[in-house]
């Protein structure tokens, strides 16, 4: 119903162009060829009844091909940055100005045909060619912008960094089964709006509806997580409600929306992490926050730890902290579900998370020999 509305509209523009071009062209092509002998070729109102039904006809051929090609510029326009449309724009109006000063100049010099055309093909040209160089480098223009006013960019600056902490933040699925996403917007840490898209909600759903137990679980979570957000107060969820029908996958989906609206992607997911990374999409992972936060302890301290099972490496054990950090004790495997004090040795950072080595203390060993 879309596409036929406005392959009308195209054709009533070409139709009405049309018209004007035969009206305007018309009469000299007709003395050009001598055929204003016939009293027919000389009433306006036919040249533009001429014109416009060629262009009826040439819009009704290539309406389709005109369509693809808005659609593509469409979809050109929506990947690139406010700052490229801004700048181009900007180029673009510049040009058509320049275009029309250069064109006056054939008011004074008429050559017949020629004088009509090469106006229009003038300003064109020169209406892309700024849209071109507003849009080829504006990282460079909006230094410039910056060294004229400098006190105004600054402000602006200021206000954007303001801005960019309540950008969206798009969750994807992983982050909502975990739940963790919950816990850190209930403190408050998390500027700006939530966004769920609904093919995530979507896929809950069929996680949800899953005939495996486990899956069952995790997507009845994540829909109780999500009905959790949108009950605190502190933060605020949206759901979007568009798709892009034209790719499959949801972490393609999950990319391609927030570069349409310039947000964060949130997850779990360390391939979904890489793939944003590459196509410099801003990526919060709750994983790297949780590392990030985790207390720091450096060789030398001593801790009180509970040995729970044996380590891979013979004599070994391995302890737990609150958090979750592994703890590799040194003839661990000699105090097995015992409470006994450790000194750091190292501490060694993965892909996992952090992993600490540790050795029973002095005092502990000689308490261990005493028994």
């Amino acid at each position: 119903m879309f596409k036929r509305k406005t392959q009308q509209i195209i054709v009533g523009i070409a139709v009405v162009l049309g018209g004007s071009l035969g009206f305007l062209w018309l009469p000299f092509v007709w003395k050009h060829f001598s055929f204003t002998q016939d009293e027919w070729f000389t009433y306006d109102i036919i040249n533009s009844l001429i014109g416009a039904f060629i262009a009826f006809i040439v819009a009704l051929i290539l309406s389709k091909q005109i369509l693809r090609t808005i659609s593509s510029i469409e979809k050109y326009l929506n990947n690139k940055s406010p700052l490229f449309l801004l700048f181009g724009s900007i180029g673009m109006i510049v040009g058509l100005v320049i275009g029309t000063l250069l064109s006056s100049i054939f008011n004074y010099i008429y050559i017949p045909i020629i004088s009509n055309i090469l106006p229009v093909v003038l300003i064109a040209l020169c209406g892309y060619l700024g849209f071109s160089v507003g849009t080829r480098r504006p990282d460079t223009w909006k230094k410039v912008i910056q060294q004229l006013k400098p006190k105004q960019i600054e402000t602006e600056m200021l206000e954007r960094r303001e801005h960019e902490g309540r950008k969206y933040k798009i969750l994807d699925t992983s982050v909502i089964i975990d739940g963790r996403i919950y816990d850190i917007a209930k403190t408050g840490f998390i500027e700006g709006i939530l966004l769920v898209p609904l093919f995530v909600v979507h896929e809950l759903q069929l996680i949800a509806d899953s005939s495996d137990g486990l899956k069952r679980a995790k997507g009845r979570r994540g829909l109780d997580i999500l009905s959790q957000l949108q009950k605190l107060e502190i933060t605020h969820v949206e759901i979007y409600e568009g798709d892009f029908e034209e790719i499959v996958e949801v972490d393609s989906k999950l990319v391609k929306l927030a570069k349409v609206l310039d947000g964060f992607v949130m997850t779990n997911d360390y391939n979904l992490n890489k793939v944003c990374t590459l196509q410099n999409v801003p990526v919060l992972n709750i994983n790297e926050l949780a590392n990030a936060i985790k207390p720091v302890v450096l060789p030398g301290e001593t801790m009180d730890v509970l040995i729970v099972k044996d380590g891979t490496e013979r004599q070994q054990g391995v302890a737990y902290l609150d958090d979750g950090t592994m703890i590799v004790v040194e003839d661990g495997h000699y105090y097995m579900n015992q409470t006994i004090e450790v000194v750091i040795t190292s501490a060694l950072q993965t892909a996992a998370g952090r992993m600490i080595f540790a050795k029973p203390t002095h005092t502990q060993r000689k308490i261990k020999e005493k028994v």
